[in-house]
């Protein structure tokens, strides 16, 4: 099934060039111009994932990633003038799974896309699961359960809380963690891993202190 792309950008010229290089890809595109526009699409659209802009009128991005975030886990990919550190970190925390700032390449937009739309499934299941304790993993249906109950991880969450338990026991920095989930061409803040740490774990709820703080090292996993 062709998958659908909502590009959330106020200027036209930015939406066309987006919009022309995922369709060369065969990905049908949504387009809208402002924040209001964006949540109304992305309400009565069934979309794969949302390319959003952080200055818009009406709602700026920020808003419109919250709003989505309360009831969707779509992979969302910013994409903006705004480079400093700290917009990165804040677009972490309101759920954001990849941050790109402008300008930027569009080949390595579309490669960043594939990828997220890659490990994101919407639904279904399988019996190919990792249980442990509790907290049971289902790896082809990308899905987790907290004693039978689902919750909803984002795909970089998802990712993230996969690779710490495929090197469970291992102490990890935040270098190896940044590296295994994010990728060697990541060049992001070392924060970016404490944030999505910090939202992991309140998610896991009661299942939260398998993640182990290492002082002075980072994380491990532990049952």
């Amino acid at each position: 099934m062709e998958k659908k792309i909502l590009i959330i950008e106020d200027e036209s010229r930015m939406r066309r060039l987006i919009g022309d290089y995922l369709k060369r890809e065969g990905y049908m595109v949504i387009e809208a111009e402002d924040g209001n526009e964006g949540l109304e699409k992305f309400q009565f659209e069934n979309v794969d994932l949302v390319i959003l802009d952080i200055m818009m009128p009406k709602y700026d991005g920020w808003t419109v990633c919250r709003e989505i975030r309360k009831k969707s886990t779509v992979p969302i990919v910013i994409l903006t003038a705004r480079s400093q550190e700290s917009d990165q970190l804040f677009g972490f925390e309101l759920g954001a799974d990849e941050y790109i700032t402008k300008p930027f390449s569009p080949k390595l937009l579309v490669a960043r896309v594939k990828a997220l739309l890659r490990r994101y499934k919407k639904d279904g299941c399988s019996n190919n699961t990792t249980d442990l304790d509790g907290l049971r993993i289902d790896t082809d249906a990308h899905r987790v359960f907290i004693d039978d109950n689902e919750i909803e991880l984002t795909p970089k969450e998802y990712d993230l809380l996969v690779f710490l338990v495929e090197k469970m026991g291992k102490a990890l920095t935040r270098e190896n963690i940044l590296d295994g989930v994010w990728g060697y061409d990541y060049y992001g803040d070392l924060r970016t891993v404490d944030t999505h740490i910090k939202r992991l774990r309140i998610k896991l709820s009661g299942k939260s202190d398998y993640i182990q703080t290492i002082r002075g090292v980072g994380y491990r996993f532990e049952v």
